[in-house]
This record gives C-alpha cells, structure tokens and sequence, in this order.
C-alpha cells in the first residue's frame, strides 16, 4: 500500500473504531474504492491498524481501568466468551469473512434495523445500570457474547454490544464506556495474534505501513471518542442505525448494478 491508502485507511479506522457502525466493514470498502488488492497483509492490516485506536481508548480511560478493581473484573469476564469464539473462528475471520463484501453489506442492513428497533423499544430509566463497576458479572458475560457477535464483519463491536447493554438495562453512557474498556483487551489479543501468525512474512515497507497507520488511528480516536461521549450525552443511536441500512443498501447497489 502506499502512503495515501494507509493513512485513508487509518483515518477511516479512527472515525469509525467506536461507534455503532463497523470499523471493520468501512476498512473493507475502502480498501475496495481505493483499489487495494486483497492480501495477507491487508487483512493483517485491518486487524492491526485498531490497536491504534484502542491505544487511544488506553490513554483516555487507563485509570479508570486499572485503578478500579471492580472495573477491570466485568471487563475480564466479558473479554472470555470474545476471546474463546475469536481464537476457535480465527483462520475463518481473517480468509473467508474478511474478503466478503456481501456479508459486510448484509451485515451492516440487518444490524441497522436492529438499532432502530431496540432503540424504539428502549427508553432509558432512573432504575438502568449507571456504573460499570455495578454491572453484575453474568451480564458483563452476556455482554461480552454479544460482542463476539462482531466476528462477522458490517456487524460491529460496539454496536452489538450496545445492543446488549439495552437489553440488560444499561444507561446509554455506561453502555458506551464499557464498549470502550472492552475493546481494549480485545484488539490488544486479536492483534497480538495476527502478529504472532504473520509478522514473519511482512516486508520493511509493511511494517512502516503499520506504525504510520498507528499514529494517525491513535490521533483520530482521540477526537472522535470525545466527539462520541458528548453525542450520546444528548441523542440516541438512530442515526446510526439509518447511516448502516443506506451504506449498506449502497455497497449492495455498486457490488451488483
């Protein structure tokens, strides 16, 4: 790849990294508008390209993290069901779902209609879940399935776990942090593996691609972390629910018309 695609690429992971839309889904569209042929590294590149962005998670959030000991348990255990169906799903992740723009479409249309509608039925209450640290650790678990929903690229991570925190009661902000904490081990595992499997066969130039996507996903996910907090603090996720069903209505019209 060259300079111009890596830091599109990257750019595109920053923005969409946290919200309810599929980072990984927006990877691989653009890699196909940009004219990037499918590769190992590519896909390697897509998996590792967010610890950038999770970098950035850390940084914002290491306190409260590390710190709080009840914290970082609930995020321990809904890390487990992620890690255990990502490791057994691992060759099938990264060689078949991956390259397929189908799923990332279909994926994105169907998880869009299912924000509008959990959004339509929920209705935050005084009674909801306000403090990670009081999320009782069988939904943090749960949490954590729903999560793993996300190895199917277009469904996203946050998303399907937003999903989740409204079906456990959770409050909007509490249900977005967690996302946020959550993804920390997850992409630090996810892409710890990716290299270990397939760091030997990257070129100089691959590894500059990575470090240089690094830094600029890092300085974008700082921003739109923010960004994100202060939106939900006033409105709902609907917005992104009807951004997927057009994107991805979209991408089905270019792929077969």
């Amino acid at each position: 790849m060259n300079l111009f695609q890596v830091l599109i690429l990257s750019l595109v992971e920053g923005l969409t990294e946290f919200i309810p839309v599929s980072s990984t889904g927006h990877l691989i569209v653009a890699s196909r508008i940009l004219n990037i042929i499918p590769s190992a590294f590519l896909s390697s590149f897509q998996i590792t390209i967010q610890l950038g962005a999770i970098s950035a998670v850390l940084f914002l959030y290491w306190k409260k993290l590390l710190l709080n000991k009840e914290i970082l348990l609930r995020v321990v255990s809904a890390f487990v069901p992620t890690a255990v169906i990502g490791f057994v799903l691992y060759k099938i992740i990264k060689n078949v779902l991956l390259e397929n723009i189908l799923i990332v479409a279909s994926a994105l249309i169907v998880g869009g209609i299912i924000l509008l509608i959990f959004e339509g039925w929920y209705e935050e209450r005084e009674s909801d879940i306000d403090l990670i640290e009081n999320i009782p650790f069988k939904q943090a678990f749960y949490l954590g399935l729903f999560q793993a929903l996300a190895v199917v690229p277009g469904v996203s991570r946050s998303g399907a776990t937003i999903v989740g925190g409204m079906m456990l009661r959770l409050k909007r902000k509490t249900m977005v942090e967690f996302t946020f904490l959550l993804a920390i081990p997850t992409m630090l595992a996810a892409t710890a593996y990716d290299l270990l499997k397939s760091a030997g066969d990257f070129a100089v130039g691959d590894w500059q691609s990575l470090i240089i996507g690094f830094v600029a996903s890092f300085a974008v996910s700082l921003l739109a972390i923010k960004w994100f907090i202060s939106f939900i603090n006033k409105n709902t996720f609907s917005v992104f629910g009807w951004y997927r069903i057009i994107l991805g209505a979209l991408i089905l019209l270019f792929v077969y018309f």
